[in-house]
């Protein structure tokens, strides 16, 4: 079975609905798959916001549990660990150095496999050139400074925006948006080797 744990800010949004969705899609595919979710910046025990849930019910989507806050246990269990966007995959990498093989954000997951991920190890390259070079007092070469603002300019959005305290059609649009990456990552959530 593979373990996924989907990962937002204060798990009453986005990452519960990505749960909920994706324990739902993955029964439906005969997919053997455990999905939990987590925050951040949380406390255990908050319910999912009334239009994350709301926006569930109209997919006809089991709402999930309460809210849980990210724990180094959590982080291990996990054979990926799904984010919503870069700054919560940057949070986990940092708190949890081990489990950054494992860690992407879902649209960034959703992508494995294409083009654009090649793109993005060169934009990763580059960048931690760029902080090392940074580091020991000197600068970029100008055509790798080049090539970085270009990969950049080029890449889709891999956030998924957080719809907390907006109308029921933000949550409805973060739902369709999350549904989308989610399909697209189904055939990849084999477990790692």
């Amino acid at each position: 079975m593979t373990r996924v744990l989907i990962v937002c800010t204060g798990n009453t949004c986005r990452s519960p609905m990505a749960e909920a969705m994706l324990r739902k899609l993955a029964g439906e595919n005969g997919l053997s798959v455990e999905v939990r979710s987590a925050g951040v910046s949380t406390v255990d025990g908050l319910p999912i916001s009334p239009h994350a849930a709301e926006a569930l019910k109209r997919r006809g989507v089991p709402l999930p549990g309460r809210s849980s806050s990210l724990t180094e246990a959590e982080a291990e269990w996990a054979d990926w660990i799904l984010t919503m966007t870069a700054g919560h995959k940057r949070a986990i990498v940092e708190r949890f150095p081990n489990a950054a093989e494992k860690t992407f954000t879902l649209k960034e997951f959703s992508l494995w496999g294409d083009s654009a991920m090649n793109d993005l190890a060169e934009i990763d390259r580059l960048y931690a050139e760029h902080q090392l070079r940074q580091a020991l007092g000197e600068t970029l070469p100008e055509e790798d400074r080049a090539r970085l603002s270009e990969l950049q300019r080029k890449m889709p959005d891999l956030d998924i925006a957080d719809p907390y305290g907006g109308p029921p059609e933000l949550y409805e649009r973060c739902a369709d948006e999350i549904d989308e990456a989610l399909r697209k990552s189904l055939g990849k959530l084999q477990k790692p080797d």
